[in-house]
């Protein structure tokens, strides 16, 4: 099959003929449908952050099942399917107590036998996550996927696995958004205009989005938010606390820097929480007031991939987006046949866009 591999970095992703093992008893083959492409995958090409190498990217994906193994009961062939990085065990404590996204043997249930993936000479090559999404197959774990109403598209429903539930998730378990709340979203790309989503299903009362891009700000209010703040035009912080008479009930940051956390956190208000969505860089420390922490009660947390719990979540948001409630359509900025995923991530590099779609049918048009 073919695949999109990196093999050094800063690089690029080069295409080859990988060998692609059998489903194990737990396991899952899949057909790629359509994958987005994530600032993640980008950190991994430009060596940002380190990964194993050689290694399949992508992890945003949906596809179509075409053969599970013996001991599989959660999907079958035929099923449409979306992905997520967070598969789970069922049986640790986090899982037990519905943390999913927690799991601790997450890495467990990826280790085989046999490389899923490997060149003709035998070496093999990994998957991110044990996804491996950036191939026309993917072979997973069977609680890495969930099955959804096959009504829903498939390109769109890519979008679901990482940025949609990622912003849902992060308002609806862990800041766990109440009703009539203000809530800020410093960042407005594919994860914060989810996050913009998740507070107005929410039922916040204010919902301002800021960002330095005037067209990222145009989408926020489009899907939701009820007022922008343009980062460069002014204090953020000082827009943000005059907007919601103080300081907001919840702020999210959804880039991963030290200065935009610091300014989430100052944005809140009295009581207020404060929840990291973005990936500060490791040994980044990120500096707040004391006093904020004990005399205002102010709180600040992250939430990893949304806090999910995918196997629900991911069947409600295709409800919700069915019923005209989530705004999807309007998030992927652009799609692109598999063969041109490089183009995608210079495009991504440049900004711009909310997300981009990998759509697999496209290189048979």
């Amino acid at each position: 099959m073919k695949a999109a591999v990196l093999s050094s970095a800063p690089g690029k992703l080069d295409f080859e003929d990988l060998i692609l093992d059998e489903p194990g008893p737990h396991e899952v083959l899949l057909r790629t449908a359509a994958v987005g492409l994530c600032h993640s995958d980008l950190h991994y090409i430009d060596g940002t952050w380190s990964t194993g190498l050689p290694e399949v990217l992508g992890h945003e994906a949906a596809g179509v099942v075409e053969v599970v193994g013996a001991e599989v009961t959660s999907v079958r062939p035929g099923d449409h399917v979306v992905s997520c990085l967070t598969a789970y065990c069922g049986n640790c404590a986090y899982c037990l107590t519905g943390r999913l996204a927690l799991c601790e043997n997450n890495g467990e249930l990826r280790k085989r036998e046999r490389p899923a993936l490997s060149r003709a000479d035998g070496s093999s090559v990994g998957r991110m996550g044990g996804l491996g999404a950036f191939a026309e197959h993917m072979l997973v774990h069977q609680n890495a996927v969930v099955a959804i109403d096959p009504a829903m598209p498939l390109d769109v429903a890519s979008v679901l696995g990482c940025a949609v539930i990622t912003g849902l998730g992060a308002v609806f378990h862990g800041a766990k958004v109440r009703p009539g709340a203000t809530v800020a979203v410093v960042g407005c790309g594919g994860v914060g205009i989810a996050a913009i989503q998740g507070a107005r299903l929410a039922g916040a009362a204010k919902v301002i989005a800021v960002d330095i891009q005037k067209s990222a700000l145009d989408k926020a209010l489009a899907v939701g938010a009820t007022h922008a703040v343009d980062a460069y035009s002014g204090d953020p912080v000082e827009a943000v606390r005059t907007i919601s008479g103080g300081g907001v009930d919840y702020a999210f940051e959804v880039i991963g820097s030290r200065h935009t956390a610091e300014q989430a956190f100052s944005m809140l208000g009295r009581g207020g929480t404060a929840t990291i969505l973005g990936m500060v860089p490791d040994h980044t420390p990120i500096q707040i007031k004391g006093s904020d922490l004990f005399f205002d009660e102010k709180k600040i947390q992250g939430s990893f991939i949304g806090s999910n719990r995918f196997p629900v979540d991911i069947p409600y948001f295709v409800d919700l987006y069915l019923q005209g409630r989530l705004h999807l359509d309007d998030m992927i900025s652009l799609r692109l046949p598999f063969s041109k995923i490089n183009d995608g991530f210079d495009t991504l590099r440049g900004g711009g866009v909310t997300r981009i779609v990998l759509d697999m049918s496209l290189e048979q048009s």
